[in-house]
């Protein structure tokens, strides 16, 4: 897949079905390769994204294939965004049971992948009723990690002249 190099968005257009969730895997690798985000984000990145597509494959269109799944990368002032909207009518998020609540019944598994998705990313935000969700990974943080694996890369080649005669 070729990314536009003259914009900051990117799109997707999928059939709502799981067998192109691999089509979604090489969209963020791609974003990843092209952007340089370290390999400590990629892992978050992917499974939050692949979560929202799963959620809107199996919930927001039925895993009804005919239905499509859209996904919206944009580089904002916040960070790296991806959009990810199904053609459902959306849900209710306060109606979505909480994981995480030891009363709760852990045979049913709603709630699961909005966890998830909400502890990856440093922000998820719901848009039409829950039929878009955007996941906000801040470039503050990417930041401080590519800084810091820099400064440790440098340290390690300094210290490797320095011990050698």
């Amino acid at each position: 897949m070729m990314l536009d190099k003259l914009h900051h968005l990117h799109h997707l257009t999928l059939s709502a079905s799981k067998n192109n969730i691999h089509l979604v895997e090489r969209f963020v690798e791609d974003i990843c390769d092209y952007y340089n985000i370290n390999h400590n984000f990629f892992g978050n990145i992917l499974t939050a994204v692949c979560e929202a597509v799963e959620n809107a494959i199996y919930h927001g269109s039925d895993n009804k294939p005919e239905k499509k799944v859209f996904l919206k990368f944009e580089i904002t002032p916040e960070g790296y965004s991806f959009k990810i909207k199904d053609q459902g009518n959306g849900f209710t998020l306060d109606m979505v049971p909480d994981p995480t609540d030891i009363n709760a019944d852990f045979s049913k598994t709603e709630g699961r992948g909005i966890y998830i998705m909400k502890s990856l990313a440093d922000n998820v935000i719901f848009h039409n009723n829950g039929s878009c969700v955007e996941l906000v990974f801040t470039l503050s943080s990417i930041n401080k990690q590519i800084s810091d694996d820099r400064i440790n890369t440098l340290l390690s080649k300094s210290k490797t002249k320095q011990d050698t005669p």
